[in-house]
């Protein structure tokens, strides 16, 4: 069985007021590509397809439109679950109406485990997902304690015994696939995600993903990664766009896994090319030198935050020159070295000589000074003062 494992599309999302529908119309088309090319049986979804709770009607138009285009007219299944992103109601609000379709749009977080045929392979799937398990959502208070301890090993028991119930309907003589959308500790995050962990307390430990699942499909962080630690195939497939500057350099894809009943999942991964790139420009040589990299076509296809240091202040004019060379200019930031270096300057000046010597140390070492360090070297310099003013 080839299954494909998409996450976070974020249909909608805009970049400082830009759309990006055209980059994710294109990724659609990118992606229908793929699984027709690498001939998947089973589309999975986990959750993020919109990114807000009330989406555009473009962006539910073209989510319909790919759910119709993915499926096959019912001879691929697909499944999609709701990310914290998505209003679970709006999830599943066509899930009747598309189920004899072989797609299945599950909103709400409960324990039912889905049985998907692919009679092309005489195989079963077995699935057992998880929409995005806030408290509220999961209609129950996991603690009456206030402290984030306490809650977040509260969640992480909640979520685990979520998990062994579904896990108990896996066989043998099936392929057995969990999804979920939730962050699992020591994922590495971008600024592009709505945190979900509430500082730490709606955190899953690796060791509560079901190791009876052959492999675990996660959603929410937007770079792709495996789970460390997990007992099992557990992987986040990432955003096919790259949705916050702080993604910039990151390579986005969707995950392949080949899996056989009762055999270990092998996965893989498939690059994208859809989308325009976020690129960080730091001209240190000043305006002329940005101007010398729009005319040289640096970038031309890309989303731009400028960084641009200035002895003076942009005209409006220069502004508008700037954004007319290049159309991807999303921030243009000034920075003043003089006045930096003077204000880093006038901040030295009010510290204290123990103060600048323990940031010295900190800042060579790597290490904090101890207090015995401070006091020896403090007497040094005292010590210099004295010799200096008995010479006068």
């Amino acid at each position: 069985m080839r299954i494909l494992h998409t996450a976070d599309w974020h249909l909608g999302r805009t970049l400082e007021g830009r759309s990006r529908l055209p980059e994710q119309e294109q990724f659609i088309d990118e992606l229908v590509d793929i699984v027709e090319k690498e001939k998947i049986d089973v589309v999975l979804m986990a959750g993020d397809v919109f990114d807000s709770v009330n989406p555009p009607a473009a962006a539910e138009q073209l989510f319909y439109e790919s759910l119709a285009r993915l499926s096959d007219k019912g001879k691929r299944p697909v499944a999609v679950i709701a990310g914290n992103h998505d209003h679970p109601e709006r999830i599943s609000a066509a899930a009747k109406l598309v189920a004899d379709y072989g797609i299945l749009l599950l909103g709400w977080p409960d324990t039912t485990v889905y049985r998907i045929e692919v009679p092309a392979l005489d195989e079963t799937m077995m699935l057992a997902p998880l929409p995005y398990p806030s408290e509220s959502r999961l209609a129950e208070l996991l603690s009456k304690e206030h402290s984030e301890i306490s809650l977040r090993d509260r969640y992480d028991e909640r979520i685990r015994h979520l998990f062994a119930t579904m896990a108990a309907s896996f066989s043998e003589k099936t392929v057995n696939v969990a999804m979920s959308h939730i962050y699992v500790a020591g994922g590495s995050t971008s600024d592009s995600e709505r945190p979900i962990e509430v500082g730490g307390a709606y955190t899953v430990s690796a060791a509560s993903l079901p190791k009876q699942a052959q492999y675990v499909a996660l959603g929410h962080l937007h770079r792709p990664q495996d789970v460390k630690r997990a007992e099992t195939a557990a992987r986040y497939s990432g955003s096919p766009l790259a949705y916050s500057f702080s993604e910039a350099g990151y390579a986005k894809s969707v995950t392949i896994i080949d899996v056989k009943p009762g055999e270990k999942a092998a996965v893989s991964e498939i690059p994208l090319s859809s989308g325009k790139p976020l690129v960080k420009w730091q001209a240190t040589e000043g305006i002329a030198q940005v101007y010398r990299w729009c005319e040289e076509g640096k970038d031309r296809s890309a989303w731009i935050d400028l960084e641009i240091h200035l002895s003076q202040p942009l005209s409006m004019e220069e502004i508008y020159r700037l954004r007319k060379l290049h159309s991807g200019f999303v921030h243009i930031r000034p920075v003043f070295p003089e006045k930096e270096e003077h204000i880093e300057s006038s901040k030295r000046e009010q510290l204290s000589l123990e103060e600048m010597f323990r940031r010295f140390y900190e800042r060579q070492t790597g290490g904090k000074a101890d207090d015995e360090l401070v006091r020896l070297f403090l007497e040094l310099v005292a010590e210099q003062e004295e010799e200096g003013e008995a010479e006068e």
